[in-house]
């Protein structure tokens, strides 16, 4: 028989673990047995300082199928995921949210997909009902991220996806560190297929998903998979230097040929000013690589299991 592997990162979930779990039974659970699966269903506790872990071992007493991870402390959820990934026993997994926005009855649609012979099927945003300041983050995003680094991502996103054992595999045996999963499931090159939905809005608890948490992510995202922005100061610095020289030359034709020199020391000021502003940004660009660089080279593990319970 073959085997579904659910993957679920936790982190201050306790209002919506109990639904989540129902959800799954009735929608894809009690349907698994028709289409001759089996599942495992892998909870990954974050480091949540709530009652999560509490509720996640009261589920674990209601469906042995269940396994838990416990994390040392919070490592975000994307190494949460990589945590979930690497006690994987499945032919395929699917990483979902426990906060109930995702449909979990997509998770048959994408079976069907991985049966047809695609290696990753994602369940791409059509619409996400999510506050305002949320969807221009999410928007800001992805717009940038497709234009510098990544054109295949769909344009909304996606963090809701299922993989073959051979990305399974490929996720197993991959080390780098702030990386972005998403995007490394599709960088894979495997065949995928795109499924449409939209996302619902969040009816219980509050997101952790903080501005910070949202721009580290950014961040990370960017430099994991595109080196634009490096390019981007290197083009600058030849820009300005091809400037500076027309500048240079007007100086010497004036004082040469004309007799006069060039006046205006606010002018110059200015360009000083706006000189030393690209510089900096240039050395904070320079060094969110170079931080990455360090991170990696000091061979830290990316999550720390404290305990796991099948």
């Amino acid at each position: 028989m073959l085997k579904l592997s659910i993957v679920i990162p936790v982190y201050f979930n306790e209002q919506n673990l109990y639904e989540t779990y129902q959800a799954l039974k009735q929608k894809v659970f009690n349907k698994l047995a028709k289409k001759n699966f089996d599942y495992e269903l892998i909870f990954v506790d974050d480091g949540s300082l709530d009652d999560s872990y509490k509720i996640l071992l009261e589920l674990k007493q209601q469906d042995s199928k269940i396994k838990i991870i416990k994390l040392s402390r919070n490592f975000g959820s994307i190494n949460a995921c990589f945590a979930g990934i690497s006690i994987a026993k499945g032919d395929c997994l699917v990483q979902i949210s426990a906060d109930l926005q995702d449909p979990p009855e997509l998770i048959l649609d994408m079976l069907e997909k991985w049966q047809e012979g695609y290696k990753i099927t994602i369940a791409a945003r059509q619409n996400r009902d999510d506050p305002f300041f949320s969807k221009i983050c999410s928007l800001f995003f992805y717009k940038i991220f497709r234009f510098i680094a990544q054109k295949n991502i769909p344009k909304n996103g996606f963090d809701y996806y299922l993989i073959d054992k051979k990305v399974i595999d490929f996720l197993k045996s991959h080390s780098e560190r702030n990386t972005f999963l998403p995007s490394l499931v599709l960088w894979s090159g495997y065949k995928y297929a795109e499924i449409l939905y939209d996302r619902k809005k969040r009816s219980k608890g509050k997101s952790r998903w903080t501005f910070a948490k949202k721009f580290n992510y950014f961040v990370d995202s960017i430099t994991a998979f595109s080196y634009t922005p490096i390019r981007f100061v290197t083009l600058i610095g030849i820009v300005l230097a091809f400037l500076s020289a027309i500048y240079l030359v007007i100086i010497f034709i004036n004082y040469f040929i004309n007799k006069s020199s060039i006046q205006g020391w606010p002018s110059l000021a200015s360009l000083i000013v706006f000189s030393f502003g690209v510089q900096m940004m240039s050395i904070g660009i320079i060094g969110e690589y170079l931080w990455r660089t360090l991170d990696t080279s000091r061979a830290r593990p990316n999550y720390i299991i404290e305990e796991i319970i099948e």
